[in-house]
């Protein structure tokens, strides 16, 4: 399996030129912004232009939310295409996304530069920050499948002939989207909503009176949690601890979007049933 890179900056028309180049480069998947795309149809994944925050999509795009590795992987093995187009907004990214899903470092790496002009590019970028307009490349009926809530406008894409033998130029259909966190400028969470989120999560499992004490505590690329919980007497501190851990990292990352790194626990107070 041959891996095969288109890369350049956030906004410059990758997407929108995918087909195209995995049509000229003989590629039977496309890696896009955490989609498997396999000609008109989405595979797996969770697209990146469809995460509520801007954390969360590079979670996506980076293929870190738990299972989608696994799965996009697992597909991958099973279809074993000869040739895959990653796209990426750098070669470092193409190669992480590679690591994720156990695909060889490129054998190719494209440039946007070497398919698209210096107009064509410069309109993307116009594209992208003055309408926060993104493409998937996958007809709208299979994105509208996928995500149903997403106001999707149809975009037709027409392949380029390789001679004039050909009858006609074939055609796909694009997906042009808007991210949620688009919709209202940019996205930030107060420390007192974050508190809220753990305190409610910590409640949740049996044997928590409160989550106590919370201190947040941020680091490069997430965040990392101290709690001084409240248990009820009777359990088990080590068992209720670790099932608070769990449910804190899955609620956190799943309602914000941030990367929980560490969930400490040091329970400071039991006190007996009612």
């Amino acid at each position: 399996m041959e891996l095969v890179a288109l890369v350049g900056s956030s906004g410059t028309g990758k997407s929108h030129r995918a087909m195209i180049v995995a049509h000229e480069q003989q590629a039977g998947v496309i890696i896009d912004d955490g989609l498997l795309i396999q000609g008109n149809r989405i595979l797996c994944g969770r697209s990146a232009k469809q995460q509520p925050t801007r954390i969360g999509a590079i979670k996506a795009a980076l293929f870190m939310y738990p299972g989608q590795a696994e799965e996009a992987a697992g597909l991958l093995a099973e279809l074993s295409p000869q040739r895959v187009l990653c796209l990426g907004t750098s070669l470092p990214m193409v190669r992480r996304v590679a690591r994720q899903l156990n695909l060889p470092d490129p054998v190719r790496v494209i440039g946007i530069e070497q398919v698209a002009t210096e107009k064509e590019i410069r309109k993307a970028r116009f594209m992208r920050n003055h309408y926060a307009k993104h493409v998937i490349p996958a007809p709208t009926v299979e994105v509208r499948r996928s995500f149903p809530e997403t106001l999707i406008d149809p975009l037709t894409v027409f392949l380029k002939r390789k001679s004039r033998n050909e009858v006609k130029s074939k055609w796909l259909e694009h997906s042009v989207v808007r991210p949620t966190f688009t919709y209202y400028g940019n996205l930030s969470i107060s420390n007192s909503a974050l508190t809220s989120i753990i305190d409610r999560a910590a409640r949740e499992v049996s044997g928590v009176v409160s989550a106590g004490r919370i201190h947040i505590v941020n680091e490069e690329g997430g965040i990392r949690l101290e709690a001084e919980p409240v248990f009820l007497y009777g359990r088990q501190l080590r068992e209720v601890a670790r099932r608070m851990q769990e449910n804190v990292k899955a609620k956190v990352e799943a309602m914000t979007g941030l990367t929980v790194h560490h969930v400490n626990v040091t329970v400071k107070g039991i006190v007996s049933g009612v």
